[in-house]
């Protein structure tokens, strides 16, 4: 790291998903007075640093990194924490870094719960993994209305907060391209 665009990117990266994990840890959600201000900010860094090509390569990072996401949390498969987390992520690393940010979390995810689930298989069974880990709900009688699930009862199926596998593919990114030379590495950058 020589350059101040390298210092700027990698202290608000770092700070940004680790505030993130944090947060998401100790209160189950990603607040906006977190999220929008790096939103904003990495609009402000993309310009600054890299001018109009930077400010294109920031709006392709979000239209991955958010939108991807965005369209999980909208069908039910995510957090809405989770798409502000990659919104405000994604300007910063731009097109690239947000899609291998994105499927290396992704590979996280399916890596820890496969882990979780067949330790849950293995200590307690797999009926008590499912009626653990899935919202099945009691059996309804004919024309009674399923138990709506509460935001708690959600929350303790969770198996893991997504700000982590997020932070730890960033980091591992970071990593790997000021550890193992960018030329090395061209593709990340």
């Amino acid at each position: 790291m020589e350059s101040l665009h390298e210092i700027v990117f990698v202290v608000a990266v770092v700070g940004y998903t680790l505030a993130a994990v944090i947060w998401d840890q100790a209160y189950w959600k990603i607040p906006n007075k977190l999220t929008l201000p790096m939103f904003f900010a990495g609009w402000v860094y993309q310009g600054y640093f890299s001018g109009l090509s930077g400010i294109g390569d920031g709006a392709l990072g979000f239209l991955i990194g958010f939108g991807i996401l965005f369209i999980l949390w909208i069908i039910g498969s995510g957090g809405g924490g989770d798409v502000k987390l990659m919104g405000g992520l994604s300007v910063w690393l731009g097109f690239r870094w947000s899609l291998y940010v994105f499927i290396g979390s992704t590979l996280i995810v399916i890596l820890v719960t496969a882990i979780i689930v067949a330790g849950n298989m293995l200590t307690i069974g797999p009926k008590k993994m499912k009626k653990k880990l899935l919202a099945t709900g009691k059996p309804t009688k004919a024309g009674e209305k399923r138990k709506q699930e509460t935001i708690q009862e959600k929350q303790k199926r969770r198996i893991m907060a997504y700000a982590m596998p997020i932070a730890i593919a960033t980091w591992g990114l970071l990593i790997a391209s000021y550890t193992l030379q960018k030329p090395l590495l061209p593709w990340l950058m």
